[in-house]
């Protein structure tokens, strides 16, 4: 198995989640195939960043240069990723992948980009609109939308800022470690606001799909009337087809 490195702490909960989530499906992986317990999982290396700090050195969004000491710690978590020998890295964050072509400069190691495995698992759906929820950086960035035109499905325009803020809001006061009734009800308030029918809801905060924990591993799943498009599922499925390419084809 190729070895993966994490870059977490943003925050610690889905980087919880993304480890789960990588064990679990291997394990699964390994069970289909007859091998016994103890299963075998991923070797991995975890860097763990702190949320507090990059928080307070995000940007303005169009200065490069604002963007630097953001760029620089997520790039260091990478290098050394690099240097514990891991073949791959994920990122258990949406925000930190609108500067990936900034972070990944002088990193050797593939990437793997969650806007790709979410527009793809988007793709899958069938859907042709998408409405991308997140946090501030995620929401005002057009990344997401770029990536799932390529697919053909049109992301909704920059919601008005106070709509983002107060997602942004609901983010870092009822998901921040978990999530409860009332942050799924909050959200699922925002969701019957500004969603059309048909369209797919993007959980592009890593905390997100939280909310629905029994939907933690689905790429996509209909709940209360919606269609939801759990990002993190996708990458760690990406990751997960990766790292166990070569026992894939072995059979």
């Amino acid at each position: 198995m190729k070895k993966i490195g994490i870059v977490g702490g943003v925050g610690w909960a889905s980087t919880v989640d993304y480890y789960r989530a990588l064990c679990q499906g291997a394990g699964q992986f390994f069970a289909a195939r007859g091998a016994g317990s103890p299963l075998p999982v991923p070797p991995m290396n975890i860097e763990s960043v702190t949320q507090a700090k990059t928080r307070a050195l995000r940007g303005t969004p169009g200065d490069e240069a604002s963007w630097a000491a953001f760029d620089a710690v997520f790039r260091e978590a990478l290098l050394n990723l690099e240097r514990t020998g891991c073949d791959v890295a994920l990122i258990a964050s949406n925000t930190p992948h609108a500067r990936l072509h900034a972070i990944r400069e002088g990193v050797t190691i593939p990437i793997l980009s969650i806007y790709d495995a979410a527009a793809q698992a988007t793709a899958a759906t069938g859907a042709q609109s998408a409405l991308v929820l997140g946090t501030t950086v995620t929401m005002q960035s057009r990344d997401y939308a770029r990536t799932l035109s390529v697919h053909g499905i049109a992301a909704n325009e920059p919601l008005p800022y106070p709509e983002i803020a107060e997602m942004q809001a609901l983010i870092d006061e009822e998901f921040y470690g978990g999530a409860s009734d009332t942050a799924r009800q909050r959200l699922l308030s925002f969701c019957d606001r500004h969603a059309a029918p048909g369209t797919a809801i993007l959980l592009a905060c890593t905390e997100l799909p939280l909310a629905w924990p029994n939907h933690l591993d689905d790429v996509s799943f209909q709940a209360v009337g919606h269609l939801f498009v759990n990002p993190s599922a996708a990458h760690v499925a990406a990751a997960l087809d990766l790292a166990l390419e070569e026992e894939r084809a072995a059979g």
